[in-house]
């Protein structure tokens, strides 16, 4: 009896061990986007659209991936809709725009597998062999961990659509390796929100100063 409590009780610190990591990789929860510093909200539009920057230590304890190493500032994407019809997002484009106009679009999934496995290169691309024998070509291959290509394939922005009084939301990775200070007087333009009758919403600009600068209030 006495053994099969002890194997009992070790049982339940290991689901608890187990829940409590996987707590621990996923990020927290999403809010409405007017309650992030970095948002643009177009109230006649009743639709509200945020950028939270994860460029810290404490907000980026739950990737597996060093994004920063890697070159890569991860930004999670609220959008919300206080309207009482969906929006249609499947022409959403998002740039971000440096203090020197330099416009960079969102990594893809590739983009990023080939900067953290250090490839230079697919590995799929036309032979570059210039003799007119062709040589057998390689196969693409990624040199990523499991978790890692797990975590950037499901934290993307993947919504196509926001529901009446709903927020969505995921990660955007921009391209800013030697890119000084690239938050700096840099700001975020968001595109292509369509209502659902189709017609498109005005563009939403975000300042990233106003996450750069922003102060919680006092307690």
């Amino acid at each position: 009896m006495a053994a099969f409590c002890s194997v009992l009780t070790l049982l339940v610190v290991l689901v608890s061990a187990a829940a409590a990591k996987d707590k621990e990789s996923a990020p927290p929860k999403a809010y409405h986007a007017k309650t992030y510093p970095a948002h643009d909200a177009h109230d006649q539009e009743k639709v509200t659209v945020a950028v939270d920057p994860h460029d810290m230590p404490d907000k980026t304890y739950f990737f597996t991936v060093n994004y920063k190493k890697a070159g890569f500032l991860p930004m999670r994407l609220m959008i919300s809709n206080d309207g009482e019809a969906p929006l249609v997002l499947t022409d959403l484009k998002v740039e971000l725009i440096t203090v020197n106009k330099v416009k960079i679009e969102p990594a893809t999934p590739d983009d990023i597998y080939r900067r953290i496995a250090r490839q230079g290169r697919r590995g799929d691309e036309a032979s570059r062999n210039p003799l007119p024998i062709p040589l057998p070509r390689r196969t693409a291959k990624r040199s990523v961990s499991r978790e890692a290509e797990a975590e950037i394939e499901s934290s993307g922005f993947l919504a196509k659509a926001v529901e009446p009084h709903a927020t969505q939301a995921g990660f955007l990775y921009f391209d800013v390796q030697g890119i000084e200070n690239p938050m700096h007087g840099a700001r975020l333009y968001v595109s292509g929100i369509r209502a659902s009758e189709g017609q498109e919403l005005m563009y939403f600009e975000i300042p990233l100063e106003k996450y750069l600068t922003y102060k919680p209030p006092a307690h």
